[in-house]
């Protein structure tokens, strides 16, 4: 967790992310969740058995510049994050968290769910 937070200490907003190459497939990434509102796959840095990303393909950096505009797009994050977690056996629950700023543990500033489950979660968790 320790490189999680000097990451998101030391990005910075703005420009292309590595989630805008995902989205372009400059980066080979399977996905395991595709529409025309989102993407969802695999984090490459799991912090539980299942842990994936649920990503706008509109480029949001953080919950702080959502619009009201995106009240509909945020709520498709959530209802794609509770899908995909069904389709990957999380029956027994599962934690979604979203980061927002450098005090908020943000490594990316493209707007972002984290889905993990696949074991009991510890709180408080940081």
């Amino acid at each position: 967790m320790a490189d999680e937070v000097k990451q998101a200490h030391q990005a910075k907003p703005g420009g292309d992310t590595i989630f805008g190459k995902i989205l372009r497939r400059e980066i080979p990434t399977p996905y395991i969740y595709e529409d025309d509102k989102c993407v969802a796959f695999m984090d490459i840095s799991p912090q539980a058995p299942t842990h994936f990303l649920v990503i706008p393909r509109k480029p949001i950096q953080c919950l702080d510049e959502a619009q009201d505009e995106d009240e509909t797009l945020l709520g498709h994050l959530l209802l794609v994050a509770k899908k995909v977690a069904k389709e990957q056996g999380l029956d027994n629950g599962y934690r979604v968290v979203m980061n927002n700023g450098a005090d908020g543990a943000q490594s990316v500033f493209h707007i972002h769910l984290h889905v993990m489950g696949g074991r009991q979660m510890e709180w408080p968790p940081g």
